[in-house]
């Protein structure tokens, strides 16, 4: 079973970092793509970026230069370094397994506010 679990959100003010990481369990890891997207209230989901099987990355353009997606192989992890946040960062971000939005797991709350 596909499992993937969230963590390291939390509350930050603006210009601030946040490391997230997604343990991931049930596959295998080193041959799957894996993606970061976020979720705002009221609005849809968000691709953030990508870490592909060859783990050459891409991001969104709202957070090239900002945000850093990277993965622990041996440990099954998945993270997404986040500098000089913003507001509209504010979101719940999850991690995804193959572009499969169905395996996402219960997601990280991230907030950006002064």
């Amino acid at each position: 079973e596909v499992q993937l679990v969230e963590s390291g959100g939390g509350s930050v003010q603006p210009g601030g970092s946040l490391r997230l990481s997604c343990a991931a369990s049930g596959f295998t890891f080193s041959s799957s793509a894996m993606s970061w997207f976020r979720q705002a209230p009221g609005k849809g989901r968000e691709w953030v970026s990508n870490l592909y099987t060859d783990r050459t990355t891409a991001y969104a353009d709202s957070v090239k230069g900002r945000f850093t997606i990277s993965a622990d192989n041996a440990k099954n992890m998945v993270y997404l370094q986040m500098n000089s946040l913003k507001p509209e960062d504010t979101a719940v971000y999850f991690c995804v397994r193959n572009g499969d939005w169905n395996s996402r797991g219960q997601g990280t709350q991230v907030t950006v506010s002064s």
